[in-house]
């Protein structure tokens, strides 16, 4: 038996930051069930593609899985995912806060119908402030945050992407540590709860002792290639 047998998960979540969360609680033994539109998780669309069609992208993370296709604009579909929500421990999604009110499952509705369901959200600039209601994608927040002020070769030139999608893939690992926090403290309170993540969130606090230092004494990060100021 692993250690989240008998939690039950629905992952609304799209591309990778949210699906990535909701494969390490499949990993760890949750029931996942992955709820996609009828047009599908674009993430399906990304190349590179396997032999069998299926994109790399996707299959990073939406390992070990239950699928299942709602259309949320239809009232039958939203009453069916409610019906799920409502004996859910845990459910997962990164619709707008907006987006969410019209498809019926604001924060409120889906507490009120069950109590105990802990609500995991994510957005590309956090849930409060004048960037709510942006979309958010590793890319434009590694610039955003200010990460790739750190990259590139020493000496000037412009600012280089990191080749990984790491701000996407450390949200859903924060968004992780986050939901089994409150599992573990619905335990005591009986209580679910709302679990927040965020790019931009996660990429000021992976900005670590660059961010320290400009705070400390006004430092501003520079690119140094593959050396280290430190060293």
């Amino acid at each position: 038996m692993k250690v989240l047998d008998g939690i039950r998960v629905v992952d609304l979540s799209r591309v990778l930051a949210g699906p990535h969360c909701a494969q390490l609680l499949a990993d760890f033994g949750a029931d996942v069930v992955k709820v996609e539109s009828p047009d599908g998780d674009e993430n399906r669309r990304w190349p590179p593609h396997g032999p069998d069609g299926q994109s790399a992208n996707f299959a990073s993370v939406n390992r070990g899985k239950r699928g299942l296709v709602l259309d949320l604009k239809t009232p039958a579909a939203r009453d069916i995912l409610l019906r799920l929500a409502a004996d859910a421990d845990v459910l997962i999604h990164s619709f707008l806060p907006d987006t969410a009110e019209r498809l019926g499952i604001s924060l409120e509705r889906l507490r009120a119908d069950n109590p105990r369901l802990i609500v995991a959200t994510i957005s590309g600039y956090g849930a409060e402030g004048p960037l709510a209601d942006k979309r958010g994608y590793d890319l434009m927040v590694q610039a955003f945050a200010g990460v790739m002020s750190t990259t590139g070769a020493a000496g000037g030139g412009s600012p280089i992407r990191c080749g990984v999608s790491f701000i996407d893939m450390s949200t859903g690992i924060s968004l992780y540590a986050g939901i089994v926090t409150a599992l573990l403290a619905r335990t005591v309170t009986g209580q679910g709860t709302w679990v927040r993540g965020s790019l931009l969130e996660t990429a000021v606090a992976l900005l670590g002792y660059h961010a320290v230092a400009w705070m400390q004494a006004g430092l501003l990060p520079e690119p140094q290639g593959s050396g280290s100021g430190h060293l």
